[in-house]
């Protein structure tokens, strides 16, 4: 029997899982890891020691659970993206890796390449505007400040491509990735901007492209001894952690709409064709041909964990006082901008906000407050989604946070859309591993893989109050946006100080 293997590195967590080929999870591994903040606005990750070493203990941790009947016959990894890592010609990391939008560090970069390539240029091409999610503004941010670094520079990786480059000595990226690298990839062309590309990025030799359901190569006699993994294994070109989640939820039509619960919350919809919008990013797919239209947000499930470090309550208590609050949390709003905010905003200095606070609220109404500021958020971008050409027809919900359903039903209740809920939700592992099965020549079902378990109908009770409350939702950054960005360069200050 064919077992497929897929492992995904994310933001705050890894995770592996084996499956056969009828999608049953057969063993599964997860390990918490770090992520670095050495300066306001910087978010980084040791690539050595997160990424790779979490692959390997977490591969390690699964291979005993094949037996004689089983073959590993293909691997998938994801990771998160777009970042940026540095290496030398050996693939070596010279620095740790820049993240995603969370790491707003090349703002005025981004000023620059606008000025530069104009605004209206760098959309209908790129299909993206520049914010602190994209690539290019990160690698001048580099050559500016750390040119030392730069200068060295000879490969450039993400989170996916590393790892495929340490199983393989492959040096490539996959088109949905190259796609978030704005304004270095062509979006009607399928291929870096080459001209675009050598202003950014001057001098750097841009990995090959793949698509995530193609074999980038095998796993080499040395990655075989430091992971376990057979000598010679299939190794798929790799994607970003949220789209092969999307896949793992079956969102592959038109119109579909994975919502990722985690430590920020991602939304990304299948369209038939580009929409590029100045407020949302449209990139390639995951299979050929395919174009997604996404949005992100940059602090989610982060607010509630530091809701629990805050209260020294854990999650438990926390989710049953706030399941007993009604909606609208006694009169609280919160703008949940902790890290700036990306899609529909892109003003990496909002903060975050909790208006309407008195003596006389409780933990569990804060908590309560946090998750309906993040639904609002996530009503706010299906808003522009749909203004942006997207359909809406089915949302999908997938992530740590979908536990429990109590997370769900407020999004569900403030955005008035059901969600469904699939059965499995081990998350972009087990699109990894998918992937892994097509790349190999296996033909599988997605919705034999991951069928759906249940699905959150709103309550239209509920709804009537968040439809009152949603148009302050909205109004609330604009009138406190001004403060926002004196504060944020006041923490600014204090940090240069």
């Amino acid at each position: 029997m064919h077992v497929y293997l897929g492992v995904d590195i994310g933001t705050s967590g890894s995770k592996g899982v084996l499956v056969d080929a009828r999608g049953r999870v057969l063993a599964r591994a997860d390990r918490a890891h770090e992520t670095a903040q050495p300066l306001p606005g910087h978010v980084e990750h040791d690539a050595e020691a997160v990424w790779w070493g979490d692959f390997v203990a977490v591969v390690r941790e699964l291979l005993p659970a094949l037996d004689d009947g089983t073959e590993l016959a293909g691997l998938g990894v994801s990771g998160i993206g777009p970042t940026l890592l540095p290496a030398d010609g050996n693939g070596r990391p010279l620095r740790p890796a820049i993240l995603y939008g969370v790491d707003t560090r090349a703002g005025t970069e981004i000023d620059e390449l606008n000025a530069e390539l104009g605004e209206d240029a760098i959309l209908a091409r790129a299909g993206t505007p520049l914010s602190s999610q994209a690539v290019g503004p990160k690698w001048r941010w580099l050559a500016r400040h750390e040119p030392e670094v730069f200068d060295r520079t000879e490969m450039f990786l993400m989170c996916s491509s590393y790892l495929v480059h340490r199983l393989t000595g492959e040096y490539v990226l996959d088109h949905h990735s190259a796609s978030q690298c704005d304004p270095m990839y062509d979006l009607a062309a399928a291929d870096w901007a080459p001209d675009w590309a050598e202003r950014t990025a001057p001098g750097i030799t841009l990995p090959r492209l793949l698509w995530p359901t193609e074999v980038a190569g095998r796993v080499s006699a040395a990655a075989a001894a430091a992971t376990g993994l057979p000598e010679g294994l299939p190794v798929t070109a790799g994607t970003v952690d949220a789209w092969a989640e999307a896949t793992s939820a079956g969102v592959t039509g038109a119109g579909e709409v994975m919502v990722m619960y985690g430590t920020t919350m991602f939304l990304i919809e299948v369209i038939d064709r580009p929409h590029p919008h100045p407020a949302m990013w449209t990139t390639r797919g995951v299979v050929p041909g395919s174009f997604t239209l996404a949005a992100g947000m940059a602090t989610s499930g982060a607010i509630t964990n530091w809701l629990r470090d805050l209260t020294g309550e854990g999650f438990t208590g926390l989710v049953a006082e706030a399941a007993e609050v009604p909606p609208g949390s006694g009169g609280l709003l919160l703008l949940p901008y902790f890290a700036g905010e990306r899609t529909p905003l892109f003003d990496p200095d909002a903060r975050g906000v909790l208006a309407g606070l008195t003596t006389g609220h409780t933990r569990g109404e804060v908590y309560r407050a946090a998750l309906e500021g993040i639904a609002h958020g996530v009503r706010h971008n299906l808003e522009v989604m749909r203004s942006a050409g997207g359909g809406t027809k089915r949302l999908v919900a997938v992530g740590g946070g979908v536990q429990g359903g109590l997370w769900t039903r407020i999004v569900t209740d403030v955005t008035g859309v059901p969600q469904d809920v699939p059965e499995q939700t081990v998350g972009a592992a087990l699109g990894d591993a998918w992937l892994a099965a097509v790349a190999t020549g296996a033909e599988p079902r997605l919705r034999d893989w991951n069928p759906v378990a249940r699905t959150v109908e709103p309550d239209p009770v509920a709804r009537e109050v968040y439809d009152r409350f949603h148009p302050h939702y909205r109004s609330l950054y604009t009138a406190t946006r001004e403060t926002a960005h004196f504060l944020a360069d006041e923490r600014r200050r204090s940090y240069r100080a």
